[in-house]
């Protein structure tokens, strides 16, 4: 809405009283047509011009424009919003543009509308900065779990999660929607640098994107470096699939949960907290996209295996983890195996929940060994397998237990 005050004094009298009075401004013309036959150069404008003025009278009443010193034009009410912001405070003498809406109101003059040329300019603005991929300052106003509405001048349009950059996208452990909402309108009354990626004038649409912004810099920054650069940085996200690493100017990273480390991991929080500072090599430039690895920072255990490891050996190994298709155990921090579901119940006819239980320690025999594809095999030794299977079956459901 146009801030205005009064600075002209209006001595006309009113035509009639009453909350609808309307003033004679000495400004109006009752007879255009009289006008224009004294002068025969002008142009009869037409409903929807856009024409260009000159900021006359500022008053409670509106604004009035000189046009060319032989027309006025009046604008007033909702036509003063301007959604290109550049009329929000104007002065006498000031130049506008505005488009009529009436060829002669109730005073004689043309009447005007800012809100129709503004929205006229900040689309025409939009499609400009959209051509030539400006980059502009969209403002934060709220927000949903989809992502942030902004304005972009006095434009409204949307900025998605997806088309955040990684220093501003939520990402929230466990991928907590409330808690995704709540990181989204931190932001809100900030402004970000973005680029208009979608524009649909008759559908009023807008939607920009920070991610698209920040991307000319970025790859300026990424020029630096190459698949095989090492690089420090602070882990800045632990998602179920891995981590995510700043490291450089703003540069982010993943560490894919199969690059955290050598052995098999469940949960990346087990080996990366947020804030940890971390080494990591490149592995991957892919279209802006960064992959890391640290593991690969560290020597591979799986090359010295056969010095620790035979095929045969009996072995003490902790249950990490059970399966319908097995069991993973660790010999050694570095070192996992897996007894397949067929090892253990070969012998049993029993499950493998119903053998085993996560954390225990039992005794496993090594029947493979696979260095170069990180694979070691087991089965329970013998002794256990022995024991577990002479143990009684547990009653079924009604049966009656007989004791001697």
């Amino acid at each position: 809405m146009t801030n205005f005050t009064d600075s002209t004094e209006n001595t006309a009298a009113p035509l009639k009283k009453g909350p609808n009075t309307v003033t004679a401004l000495a400004h109006g013309s009752s007879a255009m047509a009289e006008m224009l036959a004294k002068n025969e150069n002008l142009t009869m404008p037409r409903l929807g011009d856009l024409i260009s003025g000159t900021v006359l009278s500022i008053s409670k009443n509106g604004i009035i424009v000189d046009i060319s010193g032989r027309l006025t034009g009046l604008a007033r009410g909702k036509e003063l919003d301007d959604e290109s912001g550049q009329y929000s405070k104007l002065s006498l003498g000031d130049q506008v543009e505005a488009t009529i809406l009436e060829l002669e109101n109730e005073q004689g003059m043309l009447e005007l509308s800012f809100r129709q040329a503004g929205h006229r300019k900040a689309w025409d603005y939009l499609q400009k900065v959209l051509d030539t991929g400006e980059t502009v300052d969209a403002k934060i106003m709220d927000a949903n779990k989809g992502g942030l509405m902004v304005k972009v001048g006095n434009v409204e349009g949307f900025l998605p999660v997806s088309q955040l950059t990684t220093e501003h996208y939520p990402r929230v452990e466990g991928g907590d929607r409330n808690r995704i909402l709540d990181r989204l309108k931190s932001y809100i009354g900030q402004s970000f640098k973005v680029k208009v990626i979608t524009l649909k004038e008759q559908e009023e649409k807008l939607i920009v994107s920070e991610k698209q912004a920040w991307e000319k810099e970025q790859n300026q920054l990424l020029a630096q470096y190459k698949v095989g650069s090492e690089v420090e940085g602070v882990v800045t996200g632990v998602v179920d699939f891995g981590a995510f690493v700043e490291f450089g100017d703003g540069l982010e990273g993943l560490v894919h949960i199969s690059e955290l480390a050598w052995q098999r991991i469940d949960n990346p929080s087990d080996i990366v907290k947020v804030g940890d500072k971390i080494k990591a090599k490149i592995i991957s430039l892919d279209d802006n996209r960064v992959s890391l690895s640290i593991k690969q920072m560290m020597s591979d255990p799986w090359r010295d295996v056969g010095n620790k490891y035979k095929v045969g050996q009996i072995v003490s190994g902790k249950v990490l983890k059970l399966s319908p298709y097995g069991a993973f155990v660790e010999l050694d921090k570095d070192i996992h195996g897996l007894a397949h579901v067929s090892e253990l119940s070969g012998k049993t006819g029993k499950t493998p929940a119903q053998l085993l239980k996560a954390g225990e320690t039992k005794e496993f025999k090594i029947i493979s060994l696979e260095p170069g594809a990180h694979r070691l095999g087991l089965a329970l030794a013998d002794s256990e397998t022995t024991a577990l299977a002479e143990e009684p079956a547990a009653p079924s459901a009604g049966e009656e237990v007989v004791k001697e």
